[in-house]
């Protein structure tokens, strides 16, 4: 087993988690294994009770494990489906460390950071970094750690103590790995003050530095910046941080993520880890470099637009939304569309902002009515739940395409009950539980004592019942799909007949019949409502279903694509 670990500094948010990515796509490109594992310092069992405000969205893995976005970012660079525990926490660590000493398995020893939480932080990441991820069941060769675990980096001393018993856990390791079998990648930033426009190295020689005085010595230094770097830095940056000129990788801004592996691979570092982990690999990479690099080309020669309303309640972070913007760039780049995402806070639809704040108001619904299709996402708690009931009485009257997930479908729901159905008191209980038309209930497994993992979490079976279903024919008219699912609450099964003859279909059910998972209105260019969330198993050269879906409706384009076979125009 060979161990790639990437550390970041100067600043968080630099992009280490598309770099750790890359670095594996290009490695799996050359015909190796590559699984990933994300280290996160904070005590949080899980990324489940975060607000999508301090990490950005959770995401969730086959097995129900909530965990970081950068899981998704592995998944969708290198096409594997990872666990709950490629994700270590704080947490998690201290957690099974605790449980051993209650067990008896230390025998009386005290039980100390050194050596007892650091030799758990090696041993799981050992035997972490053997479980298969590919579908052929495999064990893993490569195992890239991105660790945020940055004691040399802006944001105070919280930081550096929380991550300082994983950074000793690494010094150690990379004894016990062997020099061969572990490499060091250090992710920095070159800031360029707009003042002088001079690209500065000072806070990366910082940042190694105090990383060698912890014990760990990068092998490679990434330097991110917003320009091509030039190489009178790339020589000062080697000179001053002890490495080789060729040790020293540049990635600046890009148009799009697809382009950082090229710009690794264009760099040497194929034939580097080829020399520093004795990998017996060619020193070119295989066809699906070759893939990635012409759908970055295609990325930017775009010239067609689409556009996407995305209301939601978490709109002042695109993290919050970052499997589903990913979704909705791959369907789009599959129908050779450039996305134009419009984030619309669904608060600012609602008559009370009309009231506090008109120019918000109107500006919001200007972008709804001006978008070519509607998507409402998932999420929690009744905040904003009234500006997206309007978004979607829009897309439903107007005939716009529309696209609900896990609440956004519930809502879909309780909008057709209320204008449709003339149930004007239709409601979720999770925002009224005393309500007359509860068309949206409170699942049986839910626990309300507990908050962390007490959702209808990870992958379930979802089995169409009607051949008629238009996405049956965008999943290739399979009986059945197996999708990732986060959810408390769903349609009540008692009222699905009053719906149904109204024309709002419920076209897929779990195996047992009883939970509600797909629906689709009659008479619409694309109204679809899904209780999964389709977004977490989409590829860059696997798009989503649903979401290729509206992109297809937005762009008016579907009934070709449907009578074509479901199969894309060259």
């Amino acid at each position: 087993m060979k161990y790639i670990l990437v550390t970041g500094g100067v600043i968080s948010g630099i992009g280490k988690g598309i770099i750790a990515s890359s670095i594996g796509t290009i490695l799996k490109s050359c015909g190796l294994r590559v699984t990933a594992i994300k280290i996160d310092p904070y005590i949080n069992i899980d990324a489940g009770t975060f607000s999508p405000y301090e990490h950005g969205e959770v995401f969730v893995l086959n097995d129900g494990g909530e965990v970081d976005l950068d899981l998704g970012n592995y998944e969708r660079f290198l096409d594997i489906s990872l666990y709950k525990d490629n994700n270590i926490t704080t947490g998690k660590i201290y957690q099974h460390v605790i449980n051993k000493e209650r067990h008896g398995d230390y025998l009386g020893k005290t039980v100390q950071v050194v050596p007892h939480i650091t030799d758990a932080v090696q041993e799981w990441v050992m035997n972490q970094a053997k479980v298969p991820v590919d579908d052929d069941r495999k064990e893993p060769q490569i195992c890239v750690i991105e660790a945020s675990m940055e004691p040399f980096r802006l944001g105070g001393t919280i930081g550096d103590i929380e991550g300082m018993p994983f950074v000793e856990a690494f010094r150690q390791f990379q004894f016990k790995a062997k020099r061969e079998n572990f490499c060091n990648i250090h992710v920095s930033l070159v800031p360029q003050p707009n003042a002088t426009g001079e690209q500065k190295t000072k806070p990366t020689q910082n940042s190694v530095r105090a990383l060698r005085g912890l014990g760990l010595s990068p092998d490679l230094i990434v330097c991110r910046s917003a320009k091509p770097i030039e190489m009178a830095v790339k020589e000062k940056i080697s000179m001053f941080c002890h490495v080789e000129p060729e040790q020293v990788i540049f990635i600046h801004d890009v148009s799009s993520t697809y382009r950082v592996p090229i710009l690794l691979e264009e760099q040497g570092i194929i034939k580097y880890f080829k020399q520093r982990l004795n990998l017996h690999i060619d020193d070119q990479p295989s066809d699906l470099l070759m893939k990635w690099k012409k759908m970055a080309d295609r990325y930017e020669r775009l010239l067609k637009v689409c556009s996407i309303a995305l209301v939601g309640k978490y709109t002042k972070l695109s993290d919050c939304y970052a499997s589903v913007f990913k979704a909705l760039e791959h369907s789009a780049l599959a129908i050779n569309h450039k996305l134009d995402l419009m984030y619309i806070d669904s608060t600012e639809l609602e008559r009370s902002t009309e009231v506090e704040n008109s120019v918000k108001y109107h500006e919001a619904w200007q972008k709804l009515c001006k978008a070519d299709g509607i998507l409402v996402p998932g999420g929690f708690g009744i905040r904003g739940t009234e500006g997206k009931l309007q978004a979607i009485s829009w897309a439903r009257t107007k005939k716009k395409p529309f696209l609900g997930v896990c609440l956004g479908m519930q809502l879909a729901v309780v909008e057709f009950a209320r204008n449709c159905l003339n149930w004007k008191d239709a409601n979720s209980t999770e925002f009224d539980p005393d309500t007359k038309n509860p068309v949206v209930i409170d699942m049986p497994e839910h626990n309300p004592g507990d908050m962390g993992g007490t959702m209808r979490l990870g992958k379930r079976r979802t089995v169409f019942k009607t051949e008629n279903s238009v996405l049956r024919k965008l999943y290739g008219d399979e009986m059945f799909v197996e999708e990732r699912h986060r959810h408390r609450y769903e349609v009540n099964p008692e009222l699905t007949h009053c719906f149904e003859e109204k024309g709002l279909k419920f076209v897929g059910h779990d195996t047992e019949g009883n939970r509600m998972e797909i629906i689709e209105l009659e008479n619409h260019p694309y109204f679809v409502g899904v209780q999964f969330h389709p977004e977490f198993s989409s590829r860059p050269m696997k798009p989503s279903p649903p979401y290729l879906g509206l992109l297809l409706a937005a762009t008016g384009t579907l009934n070709a694509y449907l009578q074509r076979g479901c199969k894309l125009s060259p």
